[in-house]
């Protein structure tokens, strides 16, 4: 049971799911940052880009809407859709530092708890409550199990969360749900064994060496109010930051 006395997220429960043309918006943005998709690319007709990827061809329309209004595709009459490459795009997983070997990857995730707890001991400092809301999932990428991932947003931030409030972001359900936003992240990167916790559809064992990555969230006055842990599995995924141009 939470401290509230509200249960913890049932096991396996899959978060609420971004609508299909903001997943599909996001993966091709992280497709161009990959280099999967280099500048100047010509996509494939929109019929047949979305009868590729199982979609219609409105839902597709709207996910090119999107990366138009980013200057990430300029629309040529009589010729087709061409790629812009650029630095530095806003988007829905801007701060997702985890791609598949291969670049890129649609990220997706499964709740496994959520509940309010004391803040774990040894974590860096982050916000004032001695409390904080500690989410626990397990992280897709193109529908593969890749990391399991421990988030602790500060008590103060939140009366209550509701695990049905949750969706696949929890920067986009901070913004919209808590009037919260994270605007920077120190990451520190290194490896370390899997928690005693898991899910059994991610391919490595408690105690196993895995990637790792420690993150400290700040809001947009710099202060810290999440802090994360990652286990990443090395043998699918990569951690990976690009800096624009200086």
């Amino acid at each position: 049971m939470a401290r509230d006395g509200s249960a913890e997220a049932a096991e396996g429960r899959p978060s609420a799911a971004l609508p299909k043309y903001v997943q599909i918006s996001e993966m091709l943005i992280r497709d161009i940052a990959a280099g999967r998709l280099v500048d100047g690319t010509r996509l494939p007709p929109e019929r047949d880009m979305a009868d590729g990827m199982g979609i219609s061809v409105g839902t597709l329309r709207k996910a090119l809407g999107t990366l138009a209004k980013k200057g990430l595709l300029e629309r040529v009459q009589g010729s087709g859709n061409y790629i812009r490459a650029r630095a530095t795009v806003s988007s829905v997983y801007a701060l997702l530092r985890l791609e598949r070997i291969a670049g890129g990857g649609l990220p997706t995730a499964t709740l496994l708890s959520v509940g309010r707890h004391p803040k774990p001991e040894g974590a860096a400092a982050f916000g004032p409550s001695d409390e904080g809301w500690r989410f626990r999932r397990l992280r897709f990428l193109d529908d593969r199990p890749a990391a399991l991932e421990e988030i602790w947003l500060d008590g103060a931030s939140a009366a209550q969360i509701r695990p049905a409030d949750v969706s696949e972001s929890l920067y986009l359900f901070y913004r919209e749900r808590l009037g919260l936003v994270i605007m920077s992240a120190t990451d520190k990167v290194s490896v370390a064994p899997l928690p005693d916790w898991g899910d059994p559809r991610f391919p490595m064992r408690a105690g196993a060496v895995a990637g790792y990555v420690e993150r400290i969230g700040c809001d947009p006055a710099g202060r810290a109010v999440e802090f994360s842990r990652t286990w990443f599995d090395p043998s699918e995924v990569i951690y990976i930051s690009r800096l624009g141009k200086g």
